[in-house]
């Protein structure tokens, strides 16, 4: 099937050419035609299939018929993300979709000055691509009016819910008009999914091309039992087993991202760390770097675990498990990207079998085992207790121990900064 045959008009099917794409992915195929029509979209898919385009391509679309001009600090179309990288990748793509056009595309994100976006609003913009938390700062200062967005999208709405964001995706929603059209895509659908479904979507339409817990098939997983005091020496051999190809390294927290990054940076890898307290140009620099191969290692925490799309990424490495079973799917889906073929490779210490159970659990089956061997109920519970205890918000230290603080429920202090970080 052919991007003609999916009800695009012929300007937007050259852009696309120009673009380099040709064959749309099943995501497009399935929610491309609906969101043509006028329906609510609710699609479900991992990262990595193409739904930018799918729901950009509909919207763009849709904002070409007549010749509508946006009012002042009015939005025609909003596009909520969770993250920063994510906003950028979306407005990339969305700049490519409106070549030669009289669309405008905007950008809104926290970590950056606010006095320029607001400027920026002041003529109003077809296409508005945010994060809900400097949404919120905008709408707050009167910067902004939604009564006249009769087109949003919510992309990783599962993220939004997982970094806290429900209360100010409720407070965005009754500043909507009644009648709109709402496209609404995510990874998983944990529980709070149908709720936030039903106060935004009426009567969707439902795509799905993933299972939850399903992974790339051409992600090559593998898992190393391995004391806690012993990862970095063997994250470090790992690295240098293939120098030239970029790989991205997950941590828990922001303090041991860094920790790490000049850990390995000091022993001759080089590394970049990303995550929610730097800076926006910060960010940018680190991603520049590694994009570009001059620091072949990204350490991240999970905000970037969906909001990054780098096809350079080719290994994975989980150095530390995450709370969230689901958040290994998003991470691993950093490699193997657009086809190409990729390895994600977990590193666990006894303190961290629960999470594994947890992970195995949705991915339906136990992950190969490259070194080592499960570790057994009775060393698990050997571990000392201010471990246990400070397992969930710690990142390692090089002599083994953990980190107090950061907390360990879903919802805690994490959640409570994600305005402040997005």
């Amino acid at each position: 099937m052919d991007f003609d045959m999916l009800g695009l008009k012929p300007r937007l099917i050259t852009a696309l050419e120009e673009m380099g794409i040709k064959d749309p992915t099943p995501i497009q195929k399935q929610a491309i035609p609906p969101a043509l029509d006028g329906r609510d979209v609710m699609g479900l898919a991992q990262t990595g299939t193409g739904k930018t385009a799918a729901f950009g391509l509909p919207l763009v679309q849709h904002l070409l018929e007549g010749d509508v001009r946006p009012e002042k600090r009015r939005a025609r179309a909003l596009i909520l993300a969770p993250t920063r990288e994510l906003v950028a990748q979306i407005g990339e793509s969305l700049q490519g979709f409106i070549r030669n056009s009289h669309l405008r595309v905007a950008q809104v994100v926290g970590g950056v000055g606010i006095n320029p976006q607001i400027k920026r609003l002041e003529r109003g913009v077809d296409l508005l691509v945010a994060t809900p938390g400097r949404l919120i700062d905008l709408m707050d200062r009167g910067a902004v009016d939604l009564s006249a967005t009769h087109f949003l999208v919510l992309d990783e709405a599962d993220q939004m819910l997982d970094m806290g964001f429900i209360h100010a995706l409720r407070q965005i929603e009754p500043k909507l008009p009644k009648e709109r059209q709402t496209l609404l895509f995510s990874a998983t659908m944990p529980k709070d999914m149908e709720s936030l479904a039903a106060t935004y979507l009426d009567r969707p339409v439902r795509v799905q091309v993933a299972v939850s817990g399903q992974t790339a098939d051409k992600i090559e997983q593998s898992i190393h039992f391995i004391a806690k005091a012993e990862k970095p020496g063997l994250l470090l051999d790992l690295l240098r087993g293939h120098p030239a190809e970029a790989a991205l390294v997950f941590a828990r927290t922001k303090h041991g991202s860094d920790r790490l990054a000049k850990q390995l940076t000091k022993a001759g890898v080089n590394a970049v760390a990303i995550h929610g307290n730097r800076s926006q140009g910060q960010r940018t620099r680190a991603l520049e770097a590694f994009t570009n191969g001059d620091a072949p290692v990204l350490v991240a925490t999970d905000v970037a675990a969906r909001g990054l799309d780098i096809p350079v990424v080719k290994h994975v490495y989980n150095y530390e498990l995450p709370n969230v079973p689901e958040t290994y799917v998003h991470r691993i889906g950093r490699t193997a990207r657009a086809g190409r073929e990729g390895a994600a490779v977990t590193l666990c210490a006894p303190d961290e079998m629960a999470e594994l159970k947890d992970i195995e659990r949705i991915l339906k089956t136990k992950i190969p085992v490259a070194s080592g061997s499960r570790w057994t109920p009775a060393q698990e519970e050997a571990k000392p207790k201010q471990q246990r205890g400070g397992r969930r918000g710690g990142g390692p230290k090089p002599g083994g121990g953990q980190r107090r603080g950061g907390g360990g429920k879903p919802g805690g202090q994490r959640r409570r900064r994600s305005r402040q970080s997005a």
